[in-house]
């Protein structure tokens, strides 16, 4: 039961992000037993992997629909998921800068069903893959639909790779998407057409976000609606507007004016050559990250800081 206890309370303060890595190696375990007690009845793991994998064909599909959002948390090669996950790490760690816990699940859902639509259309309409019978597992879709989201919201952040060196995440969204086309001839051809799918999806999400739209609101406010539905319609009261008698309104009055004053006070310390050495460095941590300073910007972001707060 302690074990138990303690993968509940992991669960409760753990992030979204975190939680999609949990649900992921949750299923990766499950298919690996399954897969196992397979083996030890005499049937093939085939039999049991269809539960999760998406079939390209319709007919194979009707018999099980769920499939389209079993397979972007389904994994059987242990490379297949370690690379998945650290990817949704990293590149959902920067994301989660400026996104939100609600925003990170919805794009992860849009970008795995954007993979399967691409993924399903190619096989039942190009004639490359006529006639041919695939089976779609894994989260790379919805993680590549992040990695592109991420990149062209945060194009200049910098991210530190082995043996390679800091490389913007433009450049490392550009390469990943052309190392995905390039793939589109290969034997996993089914599994880039899907990571186009993940990619297109990211980068609409990442352009309307820049233009002041999310496009996972719709979904968020069905989510809300489905949650208050199935928790009886309780929603939390607002509290009731304190009433305040005229001597509480004139304390209010001068306390706000005082506060004025004083705000102004401090920022007759504000000179124009104390806001413009400010912005330059907030403009260099926007693009680089903190660490990218040196010892003597930090030291004027201080004292800078300190003069104008």
């Amino acid at each position: 039961m302690a074990i138990i206890d303690t993968v509940k309370h992991k669960w409760r303060v753990s992030t979204m992000l975190m939680r999609l890595i949990y649900v992921n190696i949750a299923v990766f375990l499950v298919i690996r037993i399954g897969a196992i007690v397979c083996m030890f009845a005499g049937v093939s793991e085939l039999v049991w992997l269809r539960w999760f994998e998406l079939p390209s064909m319709p007919q194979w599909l009707c018999d099980t629909p769920w499939t389209v959002v079993t397979y972007m948390f389904s994994h059987f090669d242990v490379l297949h998921i370690l690379f998945n996950m650290l990817w949704l790490y990293w590149f959902g760690t920067v994301f989660m800068l400026t996104g939100t816990q609600k925003q990170v699940f919805a794009l992860y859902l849009y970008g795995g069903i954007g993979g399967a639509l691409l993924y399903l259309l190619a096989f039942n309409t190009l004639p490359a893959f006529a006639g041919q019978a695939s089976l779609l597992i894994g989260a790379s879709a919805s993680v590549i639909a992040i990695v592109v989201a991420t990149a062209v919201i945060h194009p200049e952040y910098r991210m530190g790779l082995l043996f390679i060196g800091s490389v913007s995440l433009k450049w490392i969204a550009i390469i990943t998407l052309g190392l995905f086309m390039l793939g589109l001839t290969g034997n996993n051809a089914g599994g880039h057409v899907a990571h186009v799918g993940g990619a297109v999806v990211g980068l609409i999400y990442g352009l309307c976000f820049k233009n002041g739209r999310d496009i996972t609101k719709p979904f968020n406010k069905l989510i809300d609606r489905m949650v208050v539905a199935f928790s009886g319609g309780v929603r939390v009261k607002r509290p009731k507007a304190k009433r305040f008698t005229k001597s509480h309104k004139k304390q209010q009055t001068e306390t706000a004016q005082k506060q004025s004053q004083d705000k102004r006070q401090k920022d007759i310390n504000a000179t124009p050559e104390d806001q413009a050495a400010l912005n330059a460095i907030l403009d260099k941590i926007k693009k680089s990250g903190y660490s990218a300073l040196t010892a003597d910007e930090k030291r004027r972001l201080f004292e800078v800081s300190k003069r104008i707060k």
